[in-house]
C-alpha cells in the first residue's frame, strides 16, 4: 500500500464518514438490480406455486406462474433468469435422457418466456442430476463412478436443445472435463454463434447445496453418495484457477464460482488472474442461513441481504446468482 505519511490529527478518516453525502462520494462499489440473475424452480402443471420449506419465499412454479415472476423480474430491472427443473420421477432414468427431450419442461419454459419477454435473458442449467434416477450429474458405471466422456456426449445434446429453443446462456454445472470445448464446438457447428456459455468453472463439493437438492428432488436419489470425484475439494484455490483457465481456453464466455460467500477468496483470485466476466452463486444454503437467523430475530434480513450481496461485488464478481434477487431489487429500487 502506498504511504502518504499522514498521521493523526492531519488524517482523520472519520471526517469522510461524517455525512451521507461524503460516504456516497467515496463508495468504492455499487449494487444494482442489473447485477442479479434470479434462479427459479419450474415444474409441470398449471396454477402451481409450491413453497420450498428449506428456502423461505421460494417456490416450485408451473409455467403460468413462472410468467408472473418473469414479469416482475423484468420490471425490476433484473436482466436474466436461471431455470432449474423439477422432473417427475417417472421421467428420470439412469442416463438422464429426458434432459434432451425437445418437448421437455425446460424447453417449453424457454419458448414461453422468450415469446412473452424477449428482452429477458434466459440461462439454463446443463447437467443431468435433475434427470437421473441416482441423482448424480452424469452417467454412472457399475461401481457408481460418473463417466466423463459418456456424460459429455449427453450434455452436448442437452445444450443444443436449449440453444435451439432460444436460451441465451447455457451453463454447464456438471464439472466434467472437456465439456466446455465439446459444447462450444457443437454450438458453432450448428450456427448458434450467439449462445453464451457460463461455465461453472470452480464448483466445489460443498455442504451448502442441501436446500437446492430438496427443491429439485435430487437429494433422495443421491442418498449417501457424494460428488467428490468431479466437484472440487473446498481446500483448493490453485485448482480453481487451473479449471477456469481450461474452460476459458475451451470457449467459455463467463465463469462462475460456486458457492459464494465462503469462497470470496476464490472469486477475487479468479478476477485478478483472468480479468474476464466472473460470477458467483449465492447458493441455497447461504440463503437459508440468513433467513433462519432473521426468523429468530438474530439478524436484520434486508440489511444482511444487501451486505452479503455487496460482498460479492467487492470481491470482484461482475454478477451474482441469488435467490434474493427480487427482494434485493425491490429494496434497491425503493432506496
Amino acid at each position: 500500500m502506498t504511504s502518504f505519511n499522514r498521521n493523526f490529527p492531519n488524517a482523520r478518516p472519520r471526517r469522510m464518514r461524517h455525512d451521507a453525502f461524503s460516504r456516497n462520494l467515496m463508495r468504492e462499489h455499487t449494487l444494482t438490480a442489473h447485477d442479479f440473475i434470479y434462479p427459479v424452480f419450474i415444474t409441470e402443471g398449471d396454477g402451481i406455486k409450491t413453497p420450498i420449506a428449506s428456502m423461505p419465499h421460494q417456490s416450485r412454479l408451473s409455467l403460468d406462474e413462472l410468467l408472473t415472476v418473469a414479469q416482475e423480474a423484468a420490471a425490476l430491472g433484473i436482466p436474466a433468469l436461471a431455470l432449474f427443473p423439477v422432473i417427475d420421477v417417472d421421467k428420470k432414468s439412469l442416463n438422464g435422457k429426458e434432459a434432451y427431450n425437445p418437448d421437455g419442461l425446460v424447453l417449453r419454459a424457454i419458448r414461453l418466456l422468450k415469446s412473452h419477454f424477449p428482452q429477458l435473458g434466459i440461462m439454463t442449467d446443463v447437467a443431468l442430476d435433475p434427470y437421473t434416477s441416482h441423482g448424480q450429474d452424469g452417467v454412472i458405471d457399475e461401481t457408481g463412478y460418473v463417466l466423463n466422456d459418456e456424460t459429455t456426449e449427453i450434455l452436448v445434446q442437452q445444450a443444443l436443445c436449449h440453444a435451439d429453443a432460444g436460451a441465451d446462456i447455457v451453463a454447464p454445472s456438471d464439472m466434467m472435463d472437456g465439456r466446455i470445448g465439446a459444447i462450444r464446438t457443437a454450438l458453432e457447428t450448428e450456427s448458434f454463434i450467439h449462445t453464451r456459455i457460463m461455465s461453472y468453472a470452480a464448483k466445489y463439493a460443498s455442504h451448502f447445496y442441501g436446500p437446492f437438492r430438496d427443491a429439485v428432488g435430487s437429494s433422495g436419489n443421491l442418498g449417501k453418495a457424494d460428488k467428490k470425484t468431479y466437484q472440487m475439494d473446498y481446500a483448493n484455490v490453485n485448482e480453481a484457477l487451473h479449471e477456469v483457465a481450461l474452460d476459458l481456453s475451451e470457449g467459455a464466455d463467463m465463469v462462475m464460482v460456486k458457492p459464494g460467500m465462503p469462497y470470496l477468496d476464490v472469486v477475487r483470485a479468479v478476477k485478478d488472474e483472468f480479468k474476464v466476466p466472473t460470477f458467483a452463486y449465492q447458493v441455497s444454503g447461504e440463503y437459508a442461513m440468513i433467513h433462519a437467523a432473521a426468523q429468530n430475530s438474530w439478524l436484520d434480513l434486508e440489511a444482511c441481504m444487501l451486505e452479503s450481496l455487496m460482498s460479492f461485488k467487492r470481491a470482484g464478481a461482475d454478477g451474482i446468482l441469488t435467490y434474493f434477487a427480487l427482494d434485493a431489487a425491490r429494496a434497491l429500487n425503493k432506496g
